[in-house]
């Protein structure tokens, strides 16, 4: 769980720089340009420079999400070790480009703590009635994280001229904490068995997970799944769209994926930049801000097995349309004295709701809705569709915010929509195997219903005892 936790923690310190420190950053890139060239660094450079620095967060993140299939040859627990020795990397170049004064390896250090972020593996070992729970401790820890990095990097910490470097660097603790400790840990016990044929190791792994006298029922689920797979090997992410049994199960996912990133929970945060408030306004908004996520994430963590998944996505993004109707309707009226309140109000209530469905649930659902052979790869393809929708939505809202008054009507719409798929097509997967939420929509992949299905399973399955 702490892995994305770690990885969000350094992306968190680093946007705490790019809102309120970036100055020194500017400082350190004019002072190695002059010392470099004896010439001043003109603005335009200055603007590449930074926007470069800035924006190579989200390369590395996109080239990150693309080494997933790591998980198809070396499992969750080897894909997270090498994962490590990348953020431990990355920690060491931008710790040290400042005394160095080599702005270069901060450029370098901003890529490989993007891939470090987008490699990202998310839970598959837990039992399905904790499931969600457990892969909702990956959204707590990044939350966490977030929270960590915003409050080490106030000025008065880690955030001051003299100690940025180290507020960058200080992403390699937790990766050294993860090496020491996660070589103690059981691998993937799907990984054993479904991939690699390995039953004993399996057994093994399931009873350090589950106990030695509550394994049984979990280890007969990895069973019929791979029984259900046939030997089949892990699959290339272009081949996950050309393949028709889970062609909703990719559209959902991407769709969703898309969703939460141009929801608008990334605009909330360009919005306050925009609208130029004081520094000290900005750090208490900041960190309510991370407050709210750590809050609703634990929530969230707590509710999404009684709840089930279905109520709190559709929930959540029905609560976000809502907060976007009255925040374009405070804007509207900001000469009157209540207006910043309300809009202030609103942002929060917005954030809540977000990270109470979209924030967790998605990540949730791409690990439901797959079986173990599709599962790596639609991990990389919902990692590239979340990068590259961040970077879209950084690029465009600039334009967006033009229309100060209506900027939030977009993320409005997109909303609705959102809230349109999820009431016709995500059904609730609380509580059922993967191959149970496979078929939940093999009648929108095939035209038949799940009953059907089943029949035509059990008699394939008999068949092959004949």
């Amino acid at each position: 769980c702490c892995v994305a936790g770690q990885g969000k923690r350094s992306a968190a310190a680093l946007n705490d720089l790019s809102t309120l420190s970036f100055q020194h950053i500017h400082k350190f890139l004019n002072e190695t340009w002059q010392r470099r060239y004896q010439a001043e660094l003109s603005s335009s450079m200055l603007t590449l420079l930074w926007s470069t620095i800035a924006s190579i967060f989200s390369l590395g993140g996109l080239f990150g999400a693309h080494l997933g299939s790591l998980a198809a040859w070396a499992g969750e627990k080897g894909a997270l070790l090498m994962n490590n020795f990348i953020a431990i990397l990355a920690a060491i170049l931008m710790g040290i480009s400042f005394p160095a004064g080599l702005y270069e390896l901060l450029i370098v250090g901003r890529f490989l703590i993007g891939m470090n972020t987008g490699n990202t593996q998310l839970c598959e070992a837990a039992p399905k009635h904790l499931r969600g729970a457990m892969v909702m401790g990956s959204s707590i820890f990044l939350t966490g994280g977030i929270l960590t990095g915003q409050v080490i990097g106030l000025r008065e910490l880690l955030g001051g001229e003299a100690y940025w470097h180290f507020l960058l660097s200080s992403s390699c603790f937790p990766a050294f904490i993860q090496l020491l400790t996660l070589p103690w840990f059981p691998e993937s016990p799907r990984f054993l068995f479904i991939d690699q044929g390995d039953e004993m190791k399996c057994i093994k792994a399931m009873k350090r997970f589950h106990g030695p006298l509550n394994y049984q029922a979990e280890m007969e689920d990895i069973q019929k799944e791979r029984f259900a797979l046939g030997g089949e090997a892990a699959k290339k992410p272009w081949q996950l769209f050309t393949d028709r049994s889970i062609r909703w199960q990719l559209i959902t996912i991407i769709l969703l994926t898309m969703g939460q990133q141009l929801s608008g929970i990334n605009a909330v945060i360009m919005y306050l930049r925009k609208l130029g408030s004081p520094e000290k306004t900005f750090l208490t908004w900041t960190l309510g801000t991370g407050a709210c996520e750590c809050l609703t994430a634990l929530t969230c963590g707590l509710l999404i097995e009684s709840m089930g998944r279905r109520v709190l996505i559709l929930g959540g993004y029905s609560l976000m349309t809502l907060w976007c109707i009255v925040l374009t309707f405070s804007l509207t009226y900001q000469v009157y004295s209540w207006a910043p309140y309300l809009s202030m109000a609103c942002i929060f209530a917005f954030i809540l709701s977000f990270g109470l469905g979209p924030g967790g649930v998605t990540n949730t659902l791409t690990t439901e809705l797959f079986t173990q052979s599709s599962r790596p790869a639609a991990y990389m393809i919902a990692g590239s569709v979340s990068w590259l929708s961040f970077f879209t939505i950084g690029m465009l809202f600039p334009f967006i915010v033009v229309g100060k008054l209506y900027c939030f009507i977009v993320f409005l719409l997109e909303c609705c929509l959102v809230v349109i798929f999820i009431s016709f097509v995500i059904p609730e997967t609380k509580n059922k195997t993967f191959l149970e939420i496979k078929r939940e929509f093999h009648k929108l992949n095939f035209g038949r219903s799940k009953e059907q299905e089943g029949e035509l399973c059990e008699r394939q399955h008999l068949s092959n005892e004949f």
